[in-house]
């Protein structure tokens, strides 16, 4: 027997698929006004690069170390062998990535809450999210596989068919192959709650015999031709390895408490040395969001195991009680997955899309929500929605404020001039290797310059030392002319990987390389304040020094 109120969504309405697409639009022309912005993100450059990689010919795992899944090295590689290899193209790419999660979210949210509520939720999404970190990451991709999938997930709970059950599959497995624990996460929450609503529900129709067959076939097709293509490049073994390396090597180094903010020291003179008490308060209202949003996926946990209860115990439920234990059990699931890996506020911010439709529960979710929520829902939501405007306002300015900045992947903005793009393309040859040590592998791909070794970047920590002694042994063995080496690298560990072990710190023979067969030249400053050493080889000097050609 199915639940009243499960058969059909907003896709019958047409209003609501008009809104949708109109969500879809907007976000994306939104998203454009980001797409030359860069604030030079640590990771970014590891995602370019390695795509930069396979379209040499190079093959991932085999020639270049990574430790999550190939997914989105080989679908940005698609896009700049498609499009062109550019850092437009990338972030244009992002910008549609981005511009989907507007109606699944949307859509989601719908099925329980007015068409108020959603859009002003989709809205608050669209300009927070993506815009905090418009960098081209696995993070971003992994959460569009995962939205997708729990859009398919809840369109079976409600049309049970084989053609759902393939599709929701698919999109699990993609997003496993776009970010391992983020999958195993959604695998364990769409599994549970589709179990739990099926069997709570007494629903003959959902997960019989064809449709789990579909699930099979669906979880297992991407996942074979990923170990067909690895295996034939004779690269299966490392692959395996690399998917295995972080449950033993990123959790130590990468665990922070609950919502960690790495909050730059700008931020905190802003909020704490600001004389005026106006001024002080409104610096703290932009940055707000970093309190409250990790708290979401804590109350859609709380929904899924109240709801669960409430089954279990015989007690009376709502008529939607399918699709929240589904969609609860879902962000359970992913919170899992953050809990495993990294609990800082952006890995909590790359999951918004999914998060924030209970954030639309809270403010106008039916059948779930007791009397003083529904009291203190205005309250709320004015307050969220001037959270996340303040933010999104900052954002807006800072990404139409930039400095332009030529680059030999086109013209970027910054937030202020940056000397070692400016000096590194006069100094170093496009497709030159150069190493830039320890962590910035984006000014590889910004110069078009190349690693000479098969790491983009050294995290102490999480790397082991074997694995810098393999990055010594490759680059003394054909030293580059160049090195690019920042020596306070130590300061940041502190902020960003503030439980980085002890032991890790104790020695650093790369550095010590370096230090004794280079011979410092310049200094440079990047447009986020870091400051880099660029240093020549001391058999040549700095006097050899010509500018080439950008």
């Amino acid at each position: 027997m199915r639940l009243p109120g499960t058969s059909d969504g907003p896709e019958a309405s047409r209003t609501d698929l008009v809104l949708a697409l109109v969500t879809l639009l907007l976000s994306f022309l939104y998203l454009c006004l980001f797409r030359r912005y860069t604030f030079l993100d640590l990771d970014e450059g590891i995602i370019l690069q390695g795509a930069q990689r396979i379209l040499d010919g190079q093959v991932l795992y085999r020639d270049f170390f990574a430790f999550v899944t190939p997914g989105s090295y080989y679908l940005l590689a698609i896009e700049f062998w498609l499009f062109g290899n550019t850092y437009l193209v990338a972030h244009t790419c992002l910008a549609v990535l981005g511009s989907i999660f507007a109606p699944i979210t949307y859509l989601l949210a719908r099925r329980v809450c007015g068409r108020e509520t959603s859009l002003l939720v989709t809205g608050l999404m669209t300009v927070t999210a993506v815009p905090l970190v418009f960098a081209v990451l696995h993070n971003w991709d992994s959460t569009l596989w995962a939205c997708l999938a729990l859009y398919c997930a809840v369109r079976l709970q409600e049309r049970p068919c084989a053609a759902w059950a393939f599709a929701t599959a698919s999109f699990t497995s993609l997003t496993i192959l776009f970010e391992q624990s983020k999958g195993a996460g959604l695998l364990l929450g769409l599994t549970v709650g589709l179990l739990i609503a099926k069997f709570g529900t007494s629903d003959a129709e959902l997960l019989n015999r064809k449709q789990v067959g579909a699930i099979l076939g669906g979880l297992s097709w991407p996942l074979i031709i990923a170990f067909i293509y690895f295996a034939a490049h004779h690269a299966l073994t490392v692959m395996l390895a690399d998917w295995l390396w972080p449950l033993q090597h990123y959790s130590a180094a990468n665990r922070v408490p609950w919502g960690y903010c790495n909050m730059s020291d700008e931020a905190q003179h802003l909020i704490l040395g600001a004389k005026a008490v106006s001024f002080r308060l409104l610096v703290m209202l932009v940055y707000s969001a970093t309190f409250w949003v990790p708290l979401l996926p804590i109350l859609g946990t709380a929904l899924f195991l109240r709801l669960s209860y409430l089954r279990l115990r015989n007690k009376a439920i709502p008529a939607e009680w399918g699709y929240y234990v589904l969609v609860s059990g879902t962000i359970t699931g992913l919170m899992l997955s953050v809990v495993a890996g990294r609990l800082d506020y952006f890995h909590f911010m790359f999951l918004q899309p999914i998060f924030f439709v209970g954030l639309a529960w809270l403010l106008d979710g039916k059948s779930i929500r007791n009397k003083l929520f529904r009291r203190v829902a205005p309250v709320v939501g004015l307050c969220v929605s001037l959270s996340l405007l303040a933010e999104a306002s900052q954002l807006l300015f800072q990404a139409q404020t930039g400095q332009p900045v030529l680059t030999r992947r086109g013209n970027i903005t910054m937030k202020k001039r940056d000397e070692v793009i400016e000096r590194v393309q006069d100094f170093v040859a496009p497709r030159e290797r150069i190493l830039i040590y320890p962590y910035l592998s984006t000014y590889y791909y910004l110069t078009q310059t190349y690693s000479p070794t098969r790491y983009e970047y050294y995290q102490p920590g999480m790397h082991t030392f074997q694995q810098l002694d393999e990055m010594v042994a490759d680059f003394s063995a054909k030293p580059t002319r160049f090195v690019l080496y920042e020596p306070d690298f130590a300061d940041h560990i502190r902020k960003a990987w503030p439980n980085t072990p002890v032991g890790a710190l104790v020695r650093d023979p790369m550095a010590d390389y370096i230090q004794r067969e280079y011979r410092a030249c310049l200094n440079f400053d990047s447009s986020t304040d870091w400051h880099f050493v660029f240093m020549v080889r001391k058999d040549l000097g700095c006097p050899n020094l010509e500018r080439t050609s950008r």
